[in-house]
């Protein structure tokens, strides 16, 4: 039995492989501009609308993972990933967008908290929880090297086959991750899960999160930070371009970038020491995001602005793995797919409501939204709460 749940790691870290085999990732800004037809300010509200659906979707996907089962959670949210693609790649047109932006923040709200609890499951069903923070940078480690894969082969197919193609292409990838989700043996957690109905377990979920003191400092730390470093993923390209760098090197860039976070990812244990502490690792990751956005907003040489991406949005945005392990240790088996649904959707709340400002603010100046944000994230290193003992292995 333990053989059959092992193997289920295997498939988990093909699934987030193939699931994030974007083609779409090394081109994203001119495939909006440019094959779109959209500015800036309105890729922004673009993914303030995907943010809000996810808000409003969040706990309820969160909970049918938690009530109905996390691999039908993860299986639907294949099939509505791939009609996303479908009716994105339809037309180019803003509204069109619009709702393929709706059909993807589904199906993410499906995979929200359902992925990460089935590993969280599946560790405790073989008796290796300790492994968790190791396990869940691996998890992450593989959905980046298919980003990381998918930017420079879809700067080819959109060179070859033009940018809509990058986007209509994305459909392979997600049917092998599809079926792979069928594969998925999920553990049995609680038989009186099945007994509770859906508005029980949402009222539990959301009510345990608010009661736990610990856990909303971590998932503060969480959401502040990486609600910063998810602006390199949309400012990278404006910087590279207002750098002077040629749109066929994107996908380079970004699988440079990738790599970064996979690098510092599978090294947390060195880092640690590296920091002085667990601690140490949590705030200097902060920090050093801060000042690579400060750094990116006050220069435009071209060595300097590489590294600020790679060193900025590596530690910025592999802190997630760090994190879900903590959290992980102060939430329930019966609760976890709920509670950590709603920390994902208080971030994107957050970010529902800071993206069009950030819009608005590039449009205004690319160099002071970069600066702006660089000294919020080191201000807010040096006020976080977050101390050692919370952190436990």
């Amino acid at each position: 039995m333990s053989t059959t749940f092992k193997a289920n790691l295997l498939k988990i870290y093909l699934f987030k492989f193939f699931g994030s085999l974007h083609f779409i990732a090394g081109v994203l800004i001119p495939f909006f501009t440019d094959w779109g037809g959209i500015t800036f300010t309105q890729i922004m509200i673009l993914q303030s609308w995907f943010m809000l659906w996810i808000f409003l979707l969040e706990i309820p996907t969160g909970t049918v993972a938690d009530y109905l089962g996390r691999k039908h959670s993860l299986i639907l949210a294949c099939v509505v990933n791939i009609i996303g693609a479908l009716v994105y790649a339809s037309k180019p047109n803003f509204y069109v967008f619009l709702a393929g932006e709706f059909l993807w923040a589904m199906a993410m709200a499906l995979m929200s908290g359902a992925d990460e609890a089935l590993i969280y499951d599946t560790l405790k069903k073989i008796g290796d929880t300790k492994k968790s923070k190791k396990v869940f940078g691996r998890v992450q480690s593989f959905a980046l090297a298919g980003i990381m894969v998918g930017a420079p082969v879809g700067s080819i197919i959109a060179a070859k086959l033009g940018l809509r193609a990058t986007m209509l292409l994305i459909i392979i990838p997600f049917t092998i991750a599809f079926t792979i989700a069928l594969t998925f043996k999920e553990p049995k957690i609680s038989h009186e899960i099945k007994s509770k109905n859906y508005i029980t377990i949402l009222k539990e979920g959301v009510k345990f999160f608010y009661k736990n003191k610990v856990l909303k400092i971590l998932a503060l730390d969480f959401i502040f930070i990486g609600s910063i470093a998810y602006f390199m993923i949309w400012l990278y390209q404006p910087m590279l371009k207002h750098s002077g760098i040629n749109i066929i090197y994107f996908g380079i860039v970004h699988s440079a970038f990738v790599a970064s976070q996979i690098l510092i990812m599978n090294n947390y244990e060195r880092l640690e020491k590296i920091f002085g502490s667990k601690k140490g690792l949590i705030f200097f990751s902060s920090v050093i995001t801060g000042i690579m956005f400060i750094i990116s907003g006050l220069t435009k040489c071209i060595p300097i602005v590489l590294l600020v991406i790679i060193l900025g949005g590596g530690f910025g945005l592999s802190r997630r793995p760090l994190f879900v392990s903590y959290m992980n240790k102060y939430i329930p088996s019966e609760k976890r797919a709920t509670v950590l649904s709603t920390i994902s959707m208080l971030r994107r709340l957050g970010l529902l409501v800071i993206n069009p400002f950030v819009g608005l603010l590039v449009d205004w100046s690319l160099n002071y939204t970069l600066i702006i944000l660089g000294i919020a994230a080191v201000l807010f290193s040096f006020i976080s709460k977050v101390e050692e003992g919370h952190l436990i292995d």
